[in-house]
């Protein structure tokens, strides 16, 4: 039978190391999150789909239902005691975003997800001129801008990493953003964003960095950057969905009108006019994501315990190790650097003549192993380099190098049984 049992496939996969590290435990880590604990069809689930969403720690899972069971109620608005505490749950996770960023807490502004904040920053945005995207950005970056300004696209090296040279032609006088991803989600691409944000500023432009793939993984610190916007979701990083960050410099943020208009944004309204709430509660109008944002605080607690640096540095072994693991097979191609110093937590792949949902399917229904296929949000990117549909093993801090084997090991299997459908 071509499909051997899930026990059979892990054997082949190497002792781990994780728990050695000082700081880094990931059995402890594991037992965080109850998801993991789940079998399908008698195997365990591993889950390489972090780039797409997170799976949840029970810290988080807890604090969520603990505002619904304790202090559920709707904030800044009433003066009972579980308004007053529901409004402080809120107003706490705003200074643990901010602390985690090296930020001000007027300076985080609350959305849904980094599609949002991106949009925030395109109708909000009163300065003249051009946008700048490279073809490594997903979608949400692009698609805001194309019936607004005028949109130029920057090219990639064939690995899918940024060019700076193709960058610095683009950014002419007059650009009014420069729009980067500090990782692709596509390819799991590091690019050199400090560079970028100085020729950005060089000209006068501002900087806009897309962090949905770099603030889960690695520390994160604006003011070392030097950018002057960042967006992020908070399911990729253990929290709820429907809660993200737009981080803005001060000055930027107050220069720009709101987005929304309506309740909790206003200070007061008058017949005919009304007074702005101050940062950044004026971009913030309507009842937001409660609690949302207070469980986003209690991830960014749980990382912040665990360490950033660990994380990287974890992240940074999985990488390598899949990259080793799979670039070794014979007919799997691995898409990107293969060098694991410019690569963050992900990696994407083809089987030529296997169609990539296919295979995706492939290795959900028979090894339980959760996986993305397709254009992953970077469609244009695809057809510049000429990549099909890929598969995208993505990892976060839950992983183990053993269950990277277990891929390597599963796709020896669907290749072996492939080969003989083909003969």
């Amino acid at each position: 039978m071509v499909v051997k049992a899930q026990c059979d496939v892990a054997a082949q996969a190497p002792q781990s190391a994780e728990s050695t590290r000082t700081g880094f435990d990931v059995a402890r880590i594991r037992a965080d999150f109850p998801i993991l604990q789940r079998e399908v069809d008698g195997k365990p689930l591993t889950y390489f789909d972090s780039a797409a969403t997170s799976l949840k720690p029970t810290p988080v899972i807890e604090a969520v239902t603990r505002f619904y069971t304790e202090s559920c109620a709707n904030i800044h608005r009433g003066v009972h005691l579980l308004s007053m505490e529901a409004s402080e749950l809120y107003d706490e996770a705003r200074r643990k975003v901010a602390r985690f960023l090296n930020a001000d807490e007027e300076e985080i502004v609350f959305v849904r997800n980094a599609t949002e904040g991106l949009n925030l920053v395109c109708h909000c945005l009163n300065r003249k001129g051009a946008v700048v995207a490279t073809l490594a950005d997903h979608h949400s970056v692009q698609l805001p801008w194309l019936e607004r300004r005028e949109l130029r696209y920057v090219g990639v090296e064939r690995d899918g990493s940024l060019n700076l040279s193709s960058l610095r032609k683009a950014i002419r006088r007059g650009t009014a953003l420069v729009c980067v991803p500090h990782v692709s989600n596509a390819l799991g691409v590091i690019n050199p964003v400090e560079e970028a944000i100085a020729l950005a500023h060089d000209v006068g432009a501002l900087a806009l960095v897309d962090g949905s793939q770099s603030v889960p993984h690695m520390p994160t610190d604006v003011q070392a950057l030097g950018c002057d916007f960042l967006v992020f979701s908070g399911h990729k990083m253990l929290g709820p969905s429907g809660i993200g960050v737009l981080f803005g410099r001060r000055e930027l943020l107050e220069e720009m009108q709101p987005f929304l208009r309506g309740g909790d944004m206003n200070k007061e309204v008058h017949k005919g006019w009304y007074v702005p709430e101050e940062l950044p509660g004026k971009f913030e109008a309507g009842t937001p994501n409660i609690e949302g944002a207070i469980g986003l605080g209690a991830a960014v607690d749980y990382l912040e315990s665990i360490g950033m640096e660990n994380i990287e540095d974890h992240s940074g072994e999985l990488t390598a190790f899949a990259l080793q693991e799979l670039s070794g097979l014979e007919k799997i191609r691995v898409h990107g650097p293969l060098d694991p110093v410019r690569r963050s937590s992900s990696v994407a792949f083809d089987l030529p003549g296997l169609e990539a949902h296919g295979l995706a399917k492939m290795l959900s229904n028979r090894y339980a192993i959760m996986v993305r296929s397709g254009y992953h949000c970077a469609q244009p990117l695809h057809e510049e380099l000429g990549i099909p549909q890929t598969v995208r093993a993505s990892f976060y801090l839950y992983n183990t190098l053993e269950e990277i084997g277990a891929l390597g090991a599963a796709l020896r299997q669907v290749m072996a049984a492939y080969t003989r459908a083909a003969v």
